[in-house]
């Protein structure tokens, strides 16, 4: 169906002109974000389509098991000498012919074919709706990681912005300190340019903020134009995590394979191959069906019969005259059934010629092409393909785990290591500040310490964030969940 552009941009006004309004109340926390995409994101959506067919395609195969009941007609003239198919005598004459029937057909027996297509598109089922809670459960990892990601670029805009306030307070002391003549005015030079580097830094800052925004917008389906504030967990470096020490990979993959939607699909699809191979092999045995019909004709044309009592009139007439005998005359008797005669209606017609047949059929391929087998072939093949892409999924699972617990307990580590290493960088800016200000460091030197100390709050808060999200998908893997 295709609708007039006019009507298309009405449509987009009043979604776009709701959207925002249901979007602006109150901050975007995880949570909500997760929510969001469950009803939103594009790509789950598809994942609730792939399910709807494959439940309608179960409820074909279901109905295909019930007995078949078709109707057929048809009509039209014929011409010249041909057999009238109600009298089934011979007419020279244009008529007008036309059939009903009805005819009825159930398999008695076909090598349990149908129920194995059933039990096949039944497993299939499962299988979508185990993956349509893999592509839930992965959204929910994806819109941690956009949700932190943001959380991160606005901790850097923090950071950046309290640089570029501490260069704007030093460049205004040593503006002093120079109109003084205590210092040299190549001081109050490189604090400038410190000062333009700090504010191109807030500068990127600020707009990685905005693209981290639009990422997650994307994700979530969500307009483009709406405000999005994000809320920041209360003291995020406090967020529960399990503990790494006593989390062991094999057991996180244990609790993966028992609960892991992918590997719960990956079985079910086993399954529905198995059942769809045996029934390809049923195809190939005899057929058993019982059938029934009934059908009823009318030939079109002005026609009469007869009806009532019968009524024998005798008609005598002479044939001549015996050679023997000329004074005589020979008479023929002719005796008629002069009953009355009236219209020969559809109605009777449908009724006198109306027939009813019932039987069984049994039919069992020869030969046709070698396509059954082919079928049987291509399901065992399937089914095979299924059994290594489950194998290669369940290594795969491993690997995911060992991989992400070794990525937890070296995030941990590097974000230990960059908190020692702020905390050394603040100390040393702490002295370079009371040294620069008695005039015993250059401003090179004090510069340098600056920079220092920014590199490393920026590197700390950076390994927390990362921190964060590899040790909750380590908990993903194992509770299937993500908690903010």
């Amino acid at each position: 169906m295709k609708f007039s552009p006019a009507f298309t941009a009405l449509i987009v006004a009043l979604v776009l002109s709701v959207r925002p309004a249901m979007a602006q109340e109150g901050e975007w926390t995880y949570q909500r974000c997760y929510e969001y995409a469950l009803s939103h994101n594009l790509t789950l959506q598809q994942s609730v389509l792939n399910k709807r067919l494959a439940e309608l395609t179960l409820k074909v195969d279901r109905m295909s098991m019930l007995p078949t009941l078709t109707g057929n007609g048809s009509a039209g003239y014929i011409f010249g000498r041909s057999i009238n198919i109600t009298t089934n005598q011979f007419d020279n004459k244009a008529t007008f012919n036309a059939s009903l029937g009805l005819s009825a057909g159930a398999d008695l027996f076909g090598w349990f074919q149908k129920r194995n297509t059933v039990a096949s598109s039944k497993y299939e089922v499962y299988a979508q709706n185990y993956l349509l809670e893999k592509a839930r459960n992965d959204m929910g990892v994806n819109v941690a990681n956009a949700f932190l990601q943001i959380l991160l670029a606005g901790e850097q805009v923090k950071i950046s912005r309290a640089q570029v306030d501490l260069s704007k307070a030093q460049l205004e002391n040593t503006k002093k300190l120079v109109l003084a003549g205590s210092v040299p005015e190549s001081n109050q030079a490189d604090l400038e340019a410190q000062l333009a580097r700090d504010s191109s830094t807030l500068v990127t800052a600020e707009n990685a903020v905005i693209l981290r925004t639009l990422q997650m917008k994307a994700l979530l389906n969500l307009g483009f134009e709406v405000p999005f504030d994000t809320k920041i967990p209360d003291n995020i470096a406090a967020v529960p995590v399990i503990n790494l020490t006593e989390t062991s990979p094999e057991m996180v993959f244990s609790s993966a394979l028992s609960i892991q939607p992918q590997y719960r699909s990956d079985e079910m699809r086993v399954k529905s191959a198995d059942k769809t191979l045996s029934a390809a092999k049923g195809a190939m045995y005899p057929r058993l069906r019982a059938n029934a019909g009934a059908d009823t004709r009318l030939a079109g044309g002005i026609r009469y019969e007869q009806y009532g009592p019968d009524n024998f009139v005798t008609y005598v007439s002479s044939i001549g005259f015996p050679k023997s005998n000329p004074l005589d005359t020979v008479f023929t008797y002719d005796k008629f059934n002069n009953r009355a005669t009236r219209k020969y209606t559809v109605g009777r017609q449908l009724s006198d010629n109306f027939g009813q047949n019932i039987g069984i059929s049994l039919s069992f391929p020869i030969f046709n092409g070698w396509q059954l087998r082919g079928q049987v072939e291509r399901a065992k093949i399937d089914l095979e393909n299924r059994k290594l892409t489950q194998d290669i999924n369940r290594l795969q699972l491993r690997q995911d785990v060992y991989t992400a617990h070794a990525d937890a307990v070296g995030a941990y580590q590097k974000y230990q290591a960059s908190i020692t290493t702020e905390r050394a960088s603040q100390k040393a800016f702490d002295f370079a500040t009371k040294r620069f200000e008695v005039g015993l460091m250059n401003t090179v030197e004090y510069v340098t310490t600056q920079t220092n100390l920014f590199k490393a709050q920026i590197e700390r808060v950076s390994a927390l964030y990362d921190y964060i999200f590899k040790v909750k998908l380590l908990e993903f893997y194992r509770d299937q969940k993500i908690t903010l």
